[in-house]
């Protein structure tokens, strides 16, 4: 097998060499995959994947996943036999970058391109080339810096620090480690420097990892516009601040945004300029440890917003152009440009790109105590065309042909694996939009390894009926469908809303419910107009039936639960670099006598629901009514019976609602509730019991007779 490849660091010869070096020579004379232990994690035969017998219809593309499959072993037998195991080929960060121990400090780098590498910073007062590195035939290069004689390390900590590089191109520049763990930006030219992080004093977790969650309940955060100042907030007040209001909540997991190093704020986080370093701009890394270890004080999990699908094209203050060739990290030519994202695509067939990818999954488990991640941009991993101009129908050969990039894939497998060795109960999260099967089933059952994928057709199905279809045009059952349209033993994250529909250029879903009317007619003081009834009345229904039976998990992004106004917009030219946009308004949530807090205090009532009778984890879902002329979806999942009314004008009296429950009904929840900013016209039938008639409706054995206002939502629980 031949690694090496337009710069790749390893070849069949390297690996036999490293092979060589191996103490227990015999276990390396038979295949590792062959032991008790992998084959009780694997399933080798590709015959008996379980994926094949609950889905009888990809047994036609059984070739593409014995390709895929025979990929993976063959990668991971390759990583075991060289490295040990796979967990010890992802602690690159204990061999790479600044690796501090007690005889002193070795700074290693991988530039197979470069022809001088030096080292250079505060510590040596930019003395460009003082610090020689040197090289192996591998492209490794590497300096020891011993202690001083007083003790002391060479660079101290909070040094600036760059490499001196002559690069492929015969050109000498500076660039940032590509390991480094901090960065900083110079206020004087902007640019990004390197930062030897060693504190004397490193901060210590005090409390254990929460438990398995039966049901995930997300709370999608950015740090820098968490706050109502129009500025950068920081971890420090995220944790103090923020923190508290997702316990009130209810929320189990937050997800935090633009952790990765990047240069340009404007980005969201999503151009990443240096992979191992927390973004400065929010505080240090003891400060992020200090919110994750808080979080898990208050048995809340975090999760990380990961950007491994592409980097920045930026070659100052990134790894583009890092060693003076193109193809470094990424694909060579065009093919290493993802045209669309104005950023590069990386190579991941490569043994350094998988290394310095698998530990970083490993360096942010381990050393920041994060939960598990949110995998960014997997369709454009996916395939070769990115997803680009494609789209997908659903037919299982849009995913299983020449398009699909199986490098991309064994690396996610690879990923996924090495997460759930080192944490079992990590959770990780597909954003994928096109569909592609088996993402979310386990690598022994036949797939990939995630978790959970983002149901991402539900939110764009909302904006497309608040902004193209009349209230009385909704199909109730093309509605009910894109909420159901998942696959098999995939769980789904379901969502109304999150950063992206917030994002300058769209609209929030209560931008598109009260329009101007969020500036002038949000005071519970003024009357109540047309728009706003209707506005308070979707938005609370939207956003139960979504969370009731669009998936196996729920997230919403910070602010929206209340029906923050405007838009999110970073500072940008086009913008004066304003950050007015860029803050979160908890002032106008606060405020009692503002309808916000109204809708702030059902998305408590709704998170605390599911938390009582977890219907999250129940893949028992049935839909009993989706009736188009009257507006009405009924359905039952886990112990509770969800009734909603989208009709804009139109109740029903003495409404008939099938059940299979067996004994009378009691309303837990009511969307109209005048707590809510409803009317309370269901409210004399609180703590009533609904008479249960044993005489079959809507294909259900049972039913009750209810009053159902119109634009309500109504949940029952069955007093057996």
């Amino acid at each position: 097998m031949q690694y090496i490849d337009q710069g790749s660091a390893i070849s069949t010869k390297q690996v036999s060499g490293r092979r060589l070096q191996k103490k227990n020579s015999l276990f390396y004379q038979q295949s590792v995959l062959e032991n008790e232990e992998f084959t009780q994690r694997y399933e080798k035969n590709i015959d008996e994947l379980k994926i094949f017998k609950d889905d009888h219809q990809l047994q036609a593309y059984k070739q593409h996943f014995q390709i895929r499959n025979a990929r993976f072993f063959e990668q991971l037998e390759q990583i075991v036999k060289v490295e040990s195991s796979l967990k010890d080929f992802a602690k690159g960060y204990e061999k790479y970058g600044f690796v501090i121990s007690e005889s002193g400090i070795l700074y290693k780098e991988w530039a197979p391109g470069a022809k001088e590498v030096y080292l250079t910073g505060d510590f040596n007062n930019w003395d460009k080339t003082q610090y020689s590195l040197t090289s192996d035939t591998f492209g490794n290069w590497e300096i020891f810096l011993p202690r001083n004689e007083d003790g002391t390390y060479m660079i101290n900590h909070g040094s600036r620090v760059k490499t001196y590089i002559k690069n492929a191109k015969d050109e000498y520049v500076y660039r940032i480690p590509a390991w480094i763990r901090m960065t900083w930006q110079n206020d004087e030219n902007k640019m990004f420097d390197g930062v030897f992080y060693n504190p004397e004093n490193r901060y210590e977790f005090k409390n254990n990892r929460p438990g398995k969650l039966k049901s995930l309940k997300i709370y999608e955060v950015h740090i820098g516009m968490a706050g109502v100042e129009p500025r950068v907030h920081t971890f420090k007040e995220f944790t103090q601040q923020v923190l508290p209001r997702v316990v009130k909540l209810g929320y189990n997991v937050i997800q935090i945004m633009a952790i990765q190093e990047h240069a340009y704020y404007g980005s969201f986080g999503y151009h990443v300029t240096n992979f191992f370093a927390v973004s400065s701009r929010f505080g240090s890394p003891d400060d992020l440890k200090e919110l994750i270890d808080t979080a898990h004080q208050y048995g809340i999990h975090v999760l990380m917003d990961l950007v491994h699908s592409h980097a920045s094209s930026n070659a100052q203050d990134g790894i583009n152009e890092w060693d003076g060739t193109d193809y470094q990290y990424f694909h060579a030519g065009t093919k290493g440009n993802h045209n669309l994202w104005d950023s590069k695509v990386f190579d991941y067939s490569k043994w350094e790109v998988m290394r310095f990818f698998l530990s970083n999954l490993s360096w942010w488990l381990n050393e920041y105590q994060f939960d598990g991640f949110r995998f960014d941009g997997i369709t454009s991993m996916l395939y070769i065309h990115h997803g680009n101009g494609h789209g997908f129908t659903g037919g299982l050969h849009e995913y299983f042909n020449e398009q699909v990039d199986l490098d991309s894939l064994v690396y996610l497998m690879l990923a996924n694996d090495l997460i759930h060795e080192i944490n079992p109960d990590a959770i990780t999260i597909a954003e994928e939009v096109s569909g592609y099967p088996s993402l979310c089933r386990t690598i022994k059952e036949g797939g990939i390894g995630f978790d959970y994928r983002m149901a991402m057709a539900i939110p764009d199905k909302w904006i497309k009926l608040l902004k193209e279809v009349k209230d009385d045009d909704w199909d109730m059952e093309d509605i009910t469908n894109t909420l159901t349209n998942r696959r098999y033993l995939e769980n789904c994250i379901c969502y109304a809303e999150c950063h992206d529909q917030a994002l300058v250029g769209d609209k929030t879903l209560s931008m598109w419910l009260f329009d101007k009317e969020i500036y002038t007619q949000m005071s519970t003081l003024t009357p109540e107009t047309l728009v706003t009834f209707r506005g308070m009345a979707l938005h609370k229904m939207i956003r139960l039936i979504t969370f009731a039976l669009g998936g196996e998990g729920y997230l919403t992004f910070m602010g929206n639960e209340f029906g923050h106004p405007e838009w999110i917009d970073f500072p940008r030219e086009g913008n004066g670099w304003s950050y007015h946009h860029a803050t979160r308004r908890w002032d106008l949530a606060d405020n009692q006598t503002l309808r916000f807090s109204k809708l702030l205090q059902f998305d408590i009532e709704m998170i605390n629901l599911e938390s009582k009778y977890s219907w999250l984890p129940d893949g028992q879902q049935w839909v009993t009514e989706k009736h188009n002329d009257m507006k009405v979806i009924i359905f039952e999942r886990g112990q509770l019976l969800f009734v909603f009314n989208f009709h804009p004008s139109q109740s029903y009296e003495h409404f008939k609602v099938g059940t299979k429950f067996n004994g009378d009904h009691f309303i837990v929840l009511d969307t109209d509730d005048m707590r809510f900013g409803g009317h309370s016209r269901v409210s004399p039938s609180y703590n009533k019991p609904f008479t249960l008639f044993k005489e079959g409706w809507q294909g259900r054995p049972n039913h009750i007779q209810i009053y159902l206002p119109n634009r309500c939502a109504i949940v029952f629980k069955s007093a057996e």
